[in-house]
Protein backbone atom coordinates (compact mmCIF):
# COMPACT_ATOMS: atom_id res chain seq x y z
CA UNK A 1 0.00 0.00 0.00
CA UNK A 2 1.18 3.52 -0.76
CA UNK A 3 2.39 5.23 2.42
CA UNK A 4 0.57 8.56 2.27
CA UNK A 5 0.18 8.97 6.02
CA UNK A 6 3.64 10.31 6.80
CA UNK A 7 2.90 10.16 10.52
CA UNK A 8 -0.24 12.33 10.40
CA UNK A 9 -2.59 11.94 13.37
CA UNK A 10 -6.11 10.86 12.43
CA UNK A 11 -9.00 10.69 14.86
CA UNK A 12 -11.46 7.92 14.00
CA UNK A 13 -14.78 8.19 15.84
CA UNK A 14 -16.66 4.89 16.06
CA UNK A 15 -13.48 3.12 15.06
CA UNK A 16 -14.32 -0.12 16.87
CA UNK A 17 -17.35 -0.63 14.62
CA UNK A 18 -17.63 -2.59 11.40
CA UNK A 19 -16.49 -0.05 8.80
CA UNK A 20 -14.47 1.93 11.35
CA UNK A 21 -12.26 -1.00 12.32
CA UNK A 22 -11.47 -1.93 8.71
CA UNK A 23 -10.70 1.69 7.87
CA UNK A 24 -8.48 2.05 10.94
CA UNK A 25 -6.45 -0.92 9.75
CA UNK A 26 -6.02 0.56 6.27
CA UNK A 27 -4.98 3.87 7.84
CA UNK A 28 -2.28 2.14 9.88
CA UNK A 29 -0.98 0.29 6.84
CA UNK A 30 -0.95 3.60 4.98
CA UNK A 31 1.43 5.17 7.49
CA UNK A 32 -1.07 7.17 9.53
CA UNK A 33 -1.10 7.39 13.32
CA UNK A 34 -4.63 6.51 14.47
CA UNK A 35 -6.55 7.45 17.60
CA UNK A 36 -9.83 5.54 17.87
CA UNK A 37 -12.65 6.64 20.13
CA UNK A 38 -15.80 4.56 20.59
CA UNK A 39 -18.41 4.24 23.33
CA UNK A 40 -18.67 0.50 22.56
CA UNK A 41 -22.46 0.73 22.44
CA UNK A 42 -22.66 -1.71 19.52
CA UNK A 43 -19.04 -2.78 19.15
CA UNK A 44 -16.23 -4.41 21.08
CA UNK A 45 -12.71 -3.44 22.04
CA UNK A 46 -11.74 -6.88 20.74
CA UNK A 47 -12.04 -5.48 17.21
CA UNK A 48 -9.38 -2.89 18.04
CA UNK A 49 -7.07 -5.55 19.47
CA UNK A 50 -7.44 -7.53 16.27
CA UNK A 51 -6.76 -4.47 14.12
CA UNK A 52 -3.52 -3.95 16.06
CA UNK A 53 -2.53 -7.57 15.43
CA UNK A 54 -3.32 -7.38 11.73
CA UNK A 55 -1.33 -4.15 11.40
CA UNK A 56 1.85 -5.91 12.51
CA UNK A 57 4.73 -3.47 12.93
CA UNK A 58 2.30 -0.54 12.46
CA UNK A 59 0.03 -1.67 15.30
CA UNK A 60 1.86 0.52 17.81
CA UNK A 61 0.56 3.56 15.92
CA UNK A 62 -3.00 2.97 17.18
CA UNK A 63 -4.39 4.31 20.46
CA UNK A 64 -7.87 3.54 21.75
CA UNK A 65 -10.02 5.56 24.16
CA UNK A 66 -13.51 4.64 25.34
CA UNK A 67 -15.21 8.01 24.84
CA UNK A 68 -18.75 9.05 23.97
CA UNK A 69 -19.12 12.09 21.72
CA UNK A 70 -21.80 13.36 24.10
CA UNK A 71 -19.08 13.71 26.76
CA UNK A 72 -17.80 17.16 25.82
CA UNK A 73 -15.27 17.24 28.67
CA UNK A 74 -13.67 13.96 27.57
CA UNK A 75 -13.51 15.23 23.99
CA UNK A 76 -11.77 18.42 25.14
CA UNK A 77 -9.18 16.43 27.09
CA UNK A 78 -8.53 14.24 24.06
CA UNK A 79 -7.90 17.19 21.75
CA UNK A 80 -5.64 18.80 24.35
CA UNK A 81 -3.54 15.62 24.45
CA UNK A 82 -3.16 15.16 20.68
CA UNK A 83 -3.02 17.54 17.74
CA UNK A 84 -5.15 15.93 15.05
CA UNK A 85 -4.56 16.53 11.35
CA UNK A 86 -8.02 15.25 10.35
CA UNK A 87 -11.06 13.36 11.61
CA UNK A 88 -12.98 10.45 10.08
CA UNK A 89 -16.42 10.42 11.71
CA UNK A 90 -18.20 7.05 11.84
CA UNK A 91 -19.75 7.21 15.32
CA UNK A 92 -23.52 7.05 15.46
CA UNK A 93 -26.54 4.84 15.96
CA UNK A 94 -27.64 3.24 12.70
CA UNK A 95 -30.67 0.95 13.07
CA UNK A 96 -33.58 2.24 10.99
CA UNK A 97 -36.29 0.43 12.96
CA UNK A 98 -34.92 1.56 16.30
CA UNK A 99 -34.72 5.13 15.03
CA UNK A 100 -38.45 5.06 14.23
CA UNK A 101 -39.22 3.79 17.74
CA UNK A 102 -36.73 6.09 19.50
CA UNK A 103 -36.26 9.21 17.36
CA UNK A 104 -35.10 11.45 20.22
CA UNK A 105 -32.35 8.97 21.07
CA UNK A 106 -31.11 9.12 17.48
CA UNK A 107 -31.31 12.90 17.17
CA UNK A 108 -29.47 13.39 20.46
CA UNK A 109 -26.80 10.77 19.89
CA UNK A 110 -26.07 11.39 16.21
CA UNK A 111 -26.66 15.11 15.82
CA UNK A 112 -25.67 16.47 19.24
CA UNK A 113 -22.65 14.15 19.27
CA UNK A 114 -21.57 15.48 15.88
CA UNK A 115 -22.04 19.10 16.98
CA UNK A 116 -19.84 18.40 20.03
CA UNK A 117 -17.20 16.94 17.71
CA UNK A 118 -17.31 19.89 15.31
CA UNK A 119 -17.16 22.43 18.14
CA UNK A 120 -14.15 20.69 19.64
CA UNK A 121 -12.45 20.52 16.25
CA UNK A 122 -13.00 24.26 15.74
CA UNK A 123 -11.58 25.19 19.14
CA UNK A 124 -8.43 23.20 18.40
CA UNK A 125 -7.91 24.28 14.81
CA UNK A 126 -8.68 20.92 13.18
CA UNK A 127 -10.79 21.64 10.08
CA UNK A 128 -10.50 18.51 7.93
CA UNK A 129 -13.35 16.01 8.12
CA UNK A 130 -14.50 12.86 6.34
CA UNK A 131 -18.09 12.09 7.35
CA UNK A 132 -19.68 8.66 7.09
CA UNK A 133 -23.04 9.50 5.55
CA UNK A 134 -25.43 7.13 3.81
CA UNK A 135 -27.33 6.62 0.59
CA UNK A 136 -30.44 6.56 2.76
CA UNK A 137 -30.46 10.36 2.34
CA UNK A 138 -31.86 9.75 -1.16
CA UNK A 139 -35.06 8.33 0.33
CA UNK A 140 -36.88 6.45 -2.45
CA UNK A 141 -35.23 7.68 -5.67
CA UNK A 142 -37.28 7.55 -8.86
CA UNK A 143 -34.46 5.81 -10.72
CA UNK A 144 -31.26 3.93 -10.00
CA UNK A 145 -28.33 4.03 -9.77
CA UNK A 146 -28.32 7.25 -7.74
CA UNK A 147 -25.89 10.02 -8.52
CA UNK A 148 -24.68 12.72 -6.15
CA UNK A 149 -26.93 15.39 -7.66
CA UNK A 150 -30.16 13.48 -6.93
CA UNK A 151 -32.64 15.20 -4.57
CA UNK A 152 -32.19 14.23 -0.93
CA UNK A 153 -35.16 13.35 1.26
CA UNK A 154 -34.65 10.79 4.02
CA UNK A 155 -37.59 8.56 4.98
CA UNK A 156 -36.82 7.79 8.66
CA UNK A 157 -35.15 9.39 11.70
CA UNK A 158 -31.85 7.57 11.13
CA UNK A 159 -31.67 8.82 7.56
CA UNK A 160 -32.66 12.30 8.64
CA UNK A 161 -29.79 12.43 11.13
CA UNK A 162 -27.40 11.75 8.25
CA UNK A 163 -29.13 14.35 6.08
CA UNK A 164 -29.15 16.97 8.85
CA UNK A 165 -25.47 16.36 9.65
CA UNK A 166 -24.64 16.82 5.97
CA UNK A 167 -26.46 20.16 6.04
CA UNK A 168 -24.63 21.17 9.22
CA UNK A 169 -21.33 20.38 7.51
CA UNK A 170 -22.28 22.47 4.49
CA UNK A 171 -23.25 25.38 6.75
CA UNK A 172 -20.01 25.07 8.74
CA UNK A 173 -18.01 25.34 5.52
CA UNK A 174 -20.06 28.26 4.24
CA UNK A 175 -19.35 30.11 7.48
CA UNK A 176 -15.64 29.23 7.44
CA UNK A 177 -14.10 28.31 4.04
CA UNK A 178 -10.96 27.02 5.79
CA UNK A 179 -12.89 23.81 6.42
CA UNK A 180 -12.33 20.87 4.06
CA UNK A 181 -15.12 18.29 4.28
CA UNK A 182 -15.94 15.18 2.29
CA UNK A 183 -19.33 13.52 2.77
CA UNK A 184 -19.35 9.85 1.78
CA UNK A 185 -22.78 8.44 1.01
CA UNK A 186 -22.37 4.72 0.97
CA UNK A 187 -24.73 1.98 0.15
CA UNK A 188 -24.66 -1.46 1.81
CA UNK A 189 -21.30 -2.58 3.25
CA UNK A 190 -20.68 -6.34 3.27
CA UNK A 191 -17.81 -8.78 3.65
CA UNK A 192 -14.77 -8.83 5.88
CA UNK A 193 -11.02 -8.48 5.90
CA UNK A 194 -9.38 -11.25 3.79
CA UNK A 195 -7.91 -12.74 6.98
CA UNK A 196 -11.40 -13.25 8.43
CA UNK A 197 -9.98 -11.87 11.67
CA UNK A 198 -12.27 -8.85 11.65
CA UNK A 199 -15.71 -8.51 10.09
CA UNK A 200 -19.32 -7.66 10.87
CA UNK A 201 -20.61 -9.13 14.13
CA UNK A 202 -23.40 -6.91 15.48
CA UNK A 203 -24.88 -7.33 18.92
CA UNK A 204 -28.45 -8.59 19.10
CA UNK A 205 -30.50 -9.21 15.96
CA UNK A 206 -28.65 -8.03 12.85
CA UNK A 207 -30.24 -5.16 10.94
CA UNK A 208 -28.53 -6.07 7.66
CA UNK A 209 -28.98 -9.06 5.37
CA UNK A 210 -25.42 -10.39 5.11
CA UNK A 211 -24.71 -10.88 8.85
CA UNK A 212 -28.19 -12.33 9.34
CA UNK A 213 -27.64 -14.92 6.59
CA UNK A 214 -24.18 -15.70 7.94
CA UNK A 215 -25.55 -16.31 11.43
CA UNK A 216 -28.13 -18.70 10.01
CA UNK A 217 -25.38 -20.44 8.03
CA UNK A 218 -23.36 -21.12 11.20
CA UNK A 219 -26.54 -22.05 13.13
CA UNK A 220 -26.44 -19.07 15.50
CA UNK A 221 -29.97 -18.34 14.24
CA UNK A 222 -32.58 -20.92 13.23
CA UNK A 223 -33.87 -19.39 10.01
CA UNK A 224 -33.98 -16.46 7.62
CA UNK A 225 -37.33 -14.89 6.86
CA UNK A 226 -37.56 -13.15 3.49
CA UNK A 227 -40.10 -10.34 3.45
CA UNK A 228 -41.76 -9.57 0.13
CA UNK A 229 -41.84 -11.60 -3.07
CA UNK A 230 -43.57 -9.19 -5.45
CA UNK A 231 -40.99 -6.44 -5.96
CA UNK A 232 -40.38 -5.36 -9.56
CA UNK A 233 -37.12 -7.36 -9.67
CA UNK A 234 -35.91 -10.51 -11.41
CA UNK A 235 -36.93 -12.81 -8.56
CA UNK A 236 -39.44 -10.61 -6.73
CA UNK A 237 -37.21 -9.96 -3.70
CA UNK A 238 -35.67 -6.66 -2.67
CA UNK A 239 -32.48 -5.47 -4.36
CA UNK A 240 -29.63 -3.54 -2.77
CA UNK A 241 -26.26 -2.22 -3.93
CA UNK A 242 -23.65 -4.08 -1.86
CA UNK A 243 -20.09 -2.76 -1.61
CA UNK A 244 -17.26 -4.76 -0.03
CA UNK A 245 -16.06 -3.29 3.26
CA UNK A 246 -12.43 -3.26 2.07
CA UNK A 247 -13.38 -1.20 -0.99
CA UNK A 248 -15.35 1.09 1.30
CA UNK A 249 -12.36 1.47 3.61
CA UNK A 250 -10.11 2.34 0.69
CA UNK A 251 -12.68 4.96 -0.32
CA UNK A 252 -12.22 6.64 3.06
CA UNK A 253 -8.45 6.63 2.64
CA UNK A 254 -8.82 8.19 -0.81
CA UNK A 255 -11.10 10.87 0.63
CA UNK A 256 -8.63 11.59 3.40
CA UNK A 257 -5.77 11.91 0.92
CA UNK A 258 -7.86 14.35 -1.11
CA UNK A 259 -8.38 16.50 1.99
CA UNK A 260 -4.63 16.85 2.39
CA UNK A 261 -3.76 17.34 -1.27
CA UNK A 262 -6.54 19.62 -2.58
CA UNK A 263 -6.62 23.37 -2.01
CA UNK A 264 -10.00 25.08 -1.58
CA UNK A 265 -11.72 21.71 -1.48
CA UNK A 266 -14.91 23.00 0.09
CA UNK A 267 -17.57 20.49 1.12
CA UNK A 268 -17.86 17.68 -1.42
CA UNK A 269 -20.05 14.59 -1.59
CA UNK A 270 -19.32 11.19 -3.13
CA UNK A 271 -21.36 8.01 -3.42
CA UNK A 272 -19.58 4.78 -2.54
CA UNK A 273 -21.22 1.79 -4.19
CA UNK A 274 -20.96 -0.52 -7.18
CA UNK A 275 -23.93 0.76 -9.18
CA UNK A 276 -25.12 -2.84 -9.47
CA UNK A 277 -27.92 -4.43 -7.44
CA UNK A 278 -28.12 -7.86 -5.81
CA UNK A 279 -31.40 -9.38 -4.64
CA UNK A 280 -32.02 -11.14 -1.34
CA UNK A 281 -32.28 -14.54 -3.00
CA UNK A 282 -29.16 -13.91 -5.10
CA UNK A 283 -27.22 -13.10 -1.93
CA UNK A 284 -28.44 -16.31 -0.28
CA UNK A 285 -27.60 -18.38 -3.37
CA UNK A 286 -24.09 -16.93 -3.55
CA UNK A 287 -23.40 -17.78 0.08
CA UNK A 288 -24.73 -21.32 -0.37
CA UNK A 289 -22.46 -21.78 -3.37
CA UNK A 290 -19.35 -20.48 -1.59
CA UNK A 291 -20.02 -22.45 1.58
CA UNK A 292 -20.73 -25.58 -0.43
CA UNK A 293 -23.79 -26.57 1.60
CA UNK A 294 -27.44 -25.80 2.07
CA UNK A 295 -28.52 -23.96 5.20
CA UNK A 296 -31.99 -22.61 4.28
Amino acid sequence: MKMDGQGKNILVTGGAGYVGSHTSLQLLLGGYRVVVIDNLDNSSEEAIKRVVQLAGEYGDNLTFHKIDLLDKEAMEKLFLSTKFDAVIHFAGLKAVGESVAKPLLYYKNNIVGTINLLETMVSHGCKKLVFSSSATVYGQPKEVPCTEDFPICAMNPYGRTKLFIEEICRDVHRADPDWKIILLRYFNPVGAHPSGFIGEDPRGIPNNLMPFVQQVAVERRPELTVFGNDYQTNDGTGVRDYIHVMDLSDGHIAALNKLFKTEDLGCEVYNLGTGRGTSVLEMVADLKRHLGRKFL
